[in-house]
């Protein structure tokens, strides 16, 4: 099987089935909702600066804050604005990878997701659809990953 993102000589060729871009085409709006407001799952987007002192925390907080959401809000429009293109160039890839892992940040906080889950998605779960999303937007993180690293040391 080919890989569903590939390094070429002219960036990157994405071979994303028009199921696969379906599942994608809602997410990057309702993560820039969601940068927007102070959702509980976004802790992971933005780890405190200082872990032991309250005050410096919330200093880098309200320094780094409104530059990180505008950073990702940015990733979220290429990937939107990409998602039915057949290639992409070094620029867009990167974008995707981090909204890739963000939205895996997120849904990953939500599933409540441990080192010690079982990639497997078991059915009769009530979380099986958000799990499920959650497997396929790591599978193509690693595409994208691979297709990235295919071209270092050249």
């Amino acid at each position: 099987m080919k890989p569903h993102i590939e390094r070429t000589r002219r960036g990157y060729r994405l071979r994303l089935s028009e199921e696969e871009r379906a599942v994608l085409r809602g997410l990057p709006g309702q993560m820039r909702a969601m940068l927007d407001s102070e959702d509980p799952s976004a802790y992971r987007l933005f780890p405190p600066g200082y872990q032991d002192d309250p005050r410096r925390a919330e200093e880098f907080r309200l320094l780094t804050r409104d530059d990180l959401v505008a950073h990702k809000k940015a990733a979220f429009q290429v990937l939107e604005e990409t998602l039915d293109a057949d290639r992409l160039d070094e620029d867009q890839l990167a974008a995707w990878m981090g909204a890739l892992n963000d939205l895996r940040l997120v849904l990953g906080t939500r599933l409540g997701v441990t080192d010690e889950d079982e990639p497997d998605v078991d059915p009769d779960d009530p979380d099986a659809p958000v799990r499920s999303l959650y497997s396929f937007l790591g599978w193509l993180m690693e595409q994208a990953v691979d297709a990235a690293a295919s071209g270092l040391g050249r």
